[in-house]
């Protein structure tokens, strides 16, 4: 049976980088490939898949958190590769899944595990629970040298735990950090802000 798998790492951990370097290595042995990408992500235009290196291709499939995948479209692919996986929902996880049983297609997903609030996104915790294979795909703290596993959220300057956890943005929104830095961030910015607020009343 061919596999799910789950690559998840921090903001700025390469990710997409990581992906299109498979799609290359199958494409440049003639193989088949679908790129699947949420229609939600319009950072770098609707269809481009784009790392922050500068490498970037066209997705062949757009998806919505209800669209209902055409299993005849992947007739002789040899792999689907799906970029910021986090975004899909529980209901395109399972036909994921299901793809890999079904037309014994491997499917790699490539995405964040937890927002900023340190909360798992919906398709990322189903693919926590039904993948065959999880790998981490390791970056350092923005802050110091210590292994990133948090996503902080930066506004006005400030670290903050407000706000939806979908809101789209690069590297001046958010940074990969460690646990202490991002505890250590988020509590200078409540002390920043209780000053900031004694000082207007």
């Amino acid at each position: 049976m061919a596999k799910l798998y789950f690559r998840y790492g921090t903001v700025s951990s390469a990710k997409t980088l990581n992906l299109l370097a498979v799609a290359h290595n199958y494409r440049n042995q003639g193989k088949k490939i679908a790129l699947i990408k949420p229609e939600l992500d319009t950072r770098f235009g609707k269809e481009k898949i784009k790392s922050r290196a500068g490498l970037e291709k066209d997705a062949d499939i757009l998806v919505k958190p209800d669209t209902e995948l055409d299993f005849n479209k992947f007739n002789n692919v040899s792999c689907i590769l799906v970029d910021e996986a986090q975004f899909l929902s529980e209901y395109l996880i399972n036909q994921l899944r299901e793809i890999t049983v079904v037309l014994h297609i491997p499917v790699i997903c490539y995405g964040l595990r937890a927002d900023f609030k340190s909360k798992l996104f919906e398709a990322s915790k189903r693919l926590m629970e039904v993948a065959d294979t999880i790998e981490e795909i390791k970056c350092t703290c923005n802050f110091c040298n210590k292994k990133a596993v948090m996503n902080l959220k930066h506004v006005d300057g400030f670290a903050t735990i407000e706000g939806p956890s979908v809101q789209l943005g690069c590297e001046e929104l958010y940074f990969p950090v460690c646990f202490n830095c991002y505890k250590k961030q988020i509590d200078d910015a409540k002390k920043a802000k209780t000053r900031e607020e004694a000082l207007t009343t």
